[in-house]
């Protein structure tokens, strides 16, 4: 074979071949120890077992003017119990090679971990210390506030997530927990004492709303015998609080420009409310959004990046919470091109939402996600977290057993009716983060609505940079 021969040989890519079929063993479910919801799946292949507590401790019950107490309780909870500092608590787990792990989100503040089968017992013994008894003691508050203010004073100074931050403030009122960043403002945050974290501790971390998921090598009576030894001290109720509550739609389409002077690039988002996170509708959001901004290959990135060479890369994406959510397109660009790319990304989004995606997209995008998911569920830890995404959200003990199935059902026709009840172009706000002396009279120029050119400013708590509203 010549040289010419082969390449002609390779000028197209192969067909893909058929999926491969993905077996995942069964959910069960129970409760446990004081009262605890319990799901566990097993899996025998390898001796481990990966676990995580779910507490009904998410950033959207934090008090208003409190914001980020979540995340601050959430950091400080390894860090020292009643009868171990938080030295010799991470020795017991380090003795035991159990790395824990405590995460917060909007919906649910998660303890995480990984041990060998045998060693649950031992294990649980820790993390129940941890639940039961924590302190919470002064100099890890303080520590961990430090931490967080100064995350939050350079997420302020990086664009891309100033851009996405404003958006939020954009479209959700003041008085709402997604106007402001997961992890609280510097006010809130400098603001906590050591008693409100101990407080909102003594209230949310209970586990009447909680779940304890388990996947490994264990059965379900081993899993169950465990967490009656060591959970079953752990009681209490939670507090009732109210859910976020839906966010009005803007009269007027906001179109939003953060001045920062001297900027040689544009970070841009268009964005509105999204649903909340159900099954209703979630196949064809999934595979929609792929096919508008959510893969390579979609019809945002061919356009901006592909055909335009505007940017590296354009994405889109659903948010989608407990109560309420977010659809968002986000993109960086050179100066000169922001207005163009902005155009770019609005034809992209109006011609979608008023003709949907075309067969050929479609199938593509089924074939992607349904290829990819079993990358998602290879390992027990991925596998506990997808599990507790059944009892945070209140979806069925089948819903990952069917995912493939419902996103392989999907049509364009499906697609377009759900998405047009959903998404909205010409309402949708738009936030510019750059040098306004060269973009704001483009921007106006579009006539896509009032601009508002914002500029940055001194914070009066720790001197960090502000967003400030310098002309309507």
């Amino acid at each position: 074979m010549t040289p010419v021969d082969s390449l002609r040989r390779h000028a197209s890519p192969p067909e893909p071949g058929p999926i491969r079929p993905f077996h995942l063993p069964p959910v069960s479910s129970g409760t446990a120890g004081g009262g605890v919801r319990v799901l566990s799946l097993t899996r025998p292949e390898i001796p481990l077992a990966s676990g995580c507590i779910v507490l009904d401790a998410g950033e959207s019950t934090a008090p208003g003017d409190r914001g980020g107490i979540a995340v601050l309780a959430g950091d400080i909870l390894t860090g020292g119990t009643e009868s171990r500092d938080a030295f010799q608590l991470a020795e017991a787990l380090e003795r035991l090679g159990v790395s824990l792990r405590v995460s917060t989100g909007w919906d649910a503040t998660t303890l995480s971990f990984t041990t060998l089968a045998d060693r649950l017992d031992a294990t649980l013994e820790v993390v129940s210390e941890v639940l039961r008894t924590a302190v919470f003691p002064e100099p890890e508050v303080e520590r961990v506030r430090r931490q967080r203010l100064a995350a939050i004073r350079q997420r302020r100074m990086d664009p891309g997530q100033l851009a996405s931050d404003e958006l939020n403030r954009t479209l959700f009122p003041q008085d709402h927990p997604y106007h402001r960043g997961l992890s609280g403002e510097v006010e809130s945050v400098a603001a906590i004492e050591r008693e409100e974290v101990l407080a909102f501790a003594e209230r949310r971390y209970r586990p009447d709303r909680g779940a304890f998921i388990m996947v490994g090598d264990l059965a379900e009576a081993q899993v169950h015998g465990a967490v009656d030894r060591h959970l079953s001290g752990w009681v209490g109720s939670v507090v009732a609080s109210e859910s976020p509550s839906e966010a009005p739609k803007p009269d007027a389409r906001p179109v939003v420009l953060v001045h920062r002077p001297g900027a040689v690039q544009s970070e841009i988002r268009i964005g509105q409310v999204g649903p909340s996170r159900s099954l209703e509708g979630e196949a064809e959001l999934d595979v929609g959004n792929a096919v508008l901004g959510g893969s390579f290959t979609s019809r945002l990135n061919l356009n901006l990046r592909e055909k335009h060479g505007f940017t590296y890369g354009v994405r889109s994406g659903f948010a989608r919470r407990r109560s309420g959510g977010l659809f968002s397109i986000g993109t960086a660009v050179q100066t000169e091109v922001t207005v163009a790319a902005l155009q770019e990304a609005l034809f992209e989004f109006r011609r979608f939402v008023a003709h949907g995606p075309e067969e050929s997209e479609v199938r593509q995008a089924r074939d992607y996600l349904a290829g990819v998911f079993p990358l998602r569920m290879e390992t027990a830890p991925q596998i506990a977290a997808r599990l507790a995404e059944l009892h945070i959200f209140g979806l069925p003990l089948d819903y990952h057993h069917g995912y493939r199935e419902r996103i392989r059902a999907v049509t364009p026709g499906s697609i377009h009716e759900v998405l047009a009840g959903i998404l909205d172009p010409e309402g949708a706000a738009i936030v510019v983060v750059g040098d306004a002396d060269h973009l704001q009279g483009p921007l106006e120029g579009l006539g896509l609505g009032d601009v508002q050119v914002q500029t940055e400013d001194t914070d009066p708590v720790g001197g960090m940079a502000a967003v400030q509203e310098t002309s309507p």
